[in-house]
């Protein structure tokens, strides 16, 4: 997960912010990518690929938006990043094909307590966990 591309850090920033919105109230693109300084037309292609996925809901008109269709305690980060994760396998960094092939290489047996603490903290850390004060959201 070290790898987090950033078109899924940016999905994870525009979650929590649609998360803390008031009421449930749909967010337009351009408040997002105004209030998170992030491009408004790749924002908006992050945003409806989520909406593909499940996560978000949208809607057109005066009082369309983006709103989360996932309660916050259900949304975990890695959820919201496995959108846009690549599907091939990480490389290892001395160059030995994918990571985990080679058992005696240094950087894999130093690398794999962390990497699995990291997958650990995006799977079990939800939206809720880091919102400001925790409320559900359907």
């Amino acid at each position: 997960m070290l790898g987090l591309s950033q078109t899924a850090a940016y999905a994870v920033r525009a979650v929590l912010y649609i998360a803390a919105q008031p009421r449930q109230r749909s967010v337009r693109v351009a408040e997002i990518a105004a209030a998170l300084e992030l491009p408004p037309n790749y924002l908006s292609k992050t945003l409806h690929q989520l909406a593909r996925a499940g996560m978000l809901a949208s809607a057109r008109g005066p009082s369309g938006g983006f709103r989360l269709s996932v309660p916050t305690e259900e949304l975990t980060l890695q959820r919201v990043a496995a959108t846009f994760a690549a599907q091939e396998r990480q490389r290892c960094l001395l160059g030995r094909g994918a990571c985990g092939r080679e058992p005696g290489c240094a950087v894999h047996a130093r690398w794999a307590p962390v990497a699995a603490q990291l997958r650990d903290f995006f799977g079990t850390t939800t939206v809720a966990d880091l919102l400001p004060t925790r409320h559900n959201t359907p």
